[in-house]
């Protein structure tokens, strides 16, 4: 089990923001589409009053990152106090590599809101779309992190 969760490897602050991202997008886009079909009670989904719900699940998801990272920091900071913040060449390569696998998919996104809008979709549904877009967007750029950290560039 400490092989998949690297239990006592010391890592740097990127990774660990990567981890973040990693467990934390797919509970927000849970939380989110909970709160959805609650609010929508058996009826139809476009009825939702989605704006409020949305804004309230990303500035969430952004406050409990927050607080996830500077918990962790400070877990790091005990083991290793002297590399707690250390960046160097690898954690930029590897950071720009995952903007650039996340930039596909926010592109994909957009094509699916695009589509949407030509077939006159819900603003409901193009809404959600583009939403969705931007966390698998976040989720596939921190496994690409993640798997970058452990297995490095190539």
């Amino acid at each position: 089990m400490s092989t998949i969760f690297y239990i006592g490897v010391v890592m740097v602050f990127e990774e660990r923001n990567a981890w973040a991202g990693l467990i934390l997008t797919p509970l927000v886009m849970i939380v989110y589409v909970v709160l959805v079909l609650q609010d929508a009670g058996g009826g139809p989904l476009t009825d939702v009053d989605w704006f409020p719900l949305m804004l309230w699940v990303i500035g969430g998801g952004i406050v409990v990152t927050i607080a996830v990272t500077i918990g962790w920091g400070l877990i790091a900071g005990i083991k290793d106090p002297d590399g707690v913040g250390r960046s160097d060449i690898r954690d930029r390569d590897i950071s720009r590599m995952g903007g650039r696998v996340e930039q596909g998919f926010v592109v994909i996104a957009g094509l699916g809101v695009i589509a949407l809008c030509a077939v006159g979709a819900d603003v409901f549904w193009i809404a959600n779309t583009m939403f969705a877009g931007f966390a698998v967007s976040a989720f596939i750029g921190c496994i690409a992190r993640v798997i970058a950290y452990r297995r490095g560039l190539v």
